[in-house]
């Protein structure tokens, strides 16, 4: 990957431009589907949504790239125990992603700041721009089914980057029921509208806990937030996620095995939704995915 200059572009020549514009363009033909995971506000569950999907989809064999372009508080390392840094590809020029499992493979500022990664990153928007382009023009991502993008928080200069550079991708908007989070996610519901993003649905995060002694939800926050806030929007609820105290524990140790575990109300929920984005993506056609559903 090209050396990211902190205090300047000095790379930023026509000639340069032009051909990161070709690669980005070359690289994105060989992905199929590109969903942007976005919300319009911090601690709602995000990341962990950006990071199961990319394992459900990857444990049903997909091809999956998960792009984390939060650069200034990169989480999707930490949630999956990601281990290694990017290394050199064959194709000149190009890095390779790190692999996380068979058919998953991650990209994050942390991948690519070796000893560093307790550092803070103070880059202003045109760098921070010019980086994510690099996630994908610099890394040689092979012929992908998914490309899964986890955002930062609200409507800043990531995801209008990415909604610039990916015009084909889709947004994927995580919230939690209680109004201060749906008031952020109007925005963000807003803001796909003024790029001419397609907003594939909401995700209705911790949506309840279920107690683990009588069964019976308990709702944390209001109730049903989500479900109006679609309606009146005319969106797609793609789930209502309960919220699963285990998420937490297995994030702070780097591991995403809740997944495997299919008597979890969670796991049952966020399965269906992973159901839901396949059929409205239409990569039922994808020849590995083909195979994995006819061998399962």
């Amino acid at each position: 990957m090209a050396t990211i200059n902190k205090h300047g572009d000095p790379e930023s020549q026509k000639a340069k431009r032009v051909q990161q514009d070709k690669d980005i363009k070359d690289r994105l033909h060989h992905i199929r589907n590109k969903i942007l995971v976005m919300s319009g506000k911090g601690g709602v569950g995000k990341s962990s949504v950006a990071a199961y999907l990319s394992v459900a989809m990857a444990n049903r064999g997909y091809k999956v790239g998960l792009m984390d372009v939060d650069l200034h508080g990169p989480s999707i390392p930490h949630i999956l125990g990601l281990q290694g840094d990017v290394r050199a590809s064959e194709s000149k020029g190009k890095m390779l992603p790190v692999s996380y499992m068979p058919h998953m493979d991650v990209i994050s500022i942390e991948t690519l700041m070796g000893g560093e990664k307790d550092s803070a990153i103070i880059w202003r928007g045109p760098l921070k721009g010019g980086v994510i382009k690099q996630f994908i023009a610099d890394i040689d991502w092979k012929d992908l089914d998914y490309m899964i993008i986890d955002s930062p928080p609200g409507t800043g200069d990531e995801p209008l980057t990415v909604a610039q550079t990916i015009p084909d991708a889709k947004a994927l908007i995580v919230t939690t029921p209680q109004e201060i989070s749906l008031a952020d996610v109007r925005k963000s519901i807003n803001f796909c509208r003024q790029v001419n993003m397609e907003i594939l649905g909401l995700v209705e995060n911790m949506s309840g806990l279920i107690c683990p002694h009588c069964g019976k939800k308990i709702d944390i926050f209001m109730t049903q937030g989500g479900q109006r806030t679609a309606q009146k929007e005319k969106l797609r609820l793609l789930a209502t996620l309960p919220f699963e105290p285990e998420i937490v524990r297995e994030g702070d140790m780097g591991i995403v095995s809740l997944l495997d575990n299919k008597e979890l109300p969670m796991t049952r929920a966020f399965d269906d939704m992973v159901d839901k984005i396949v059929r409205l993506t239409n990569t039922e056609g994808s020849q590995d995915a083909s195979k994995e559903k006819k061998t399962a």
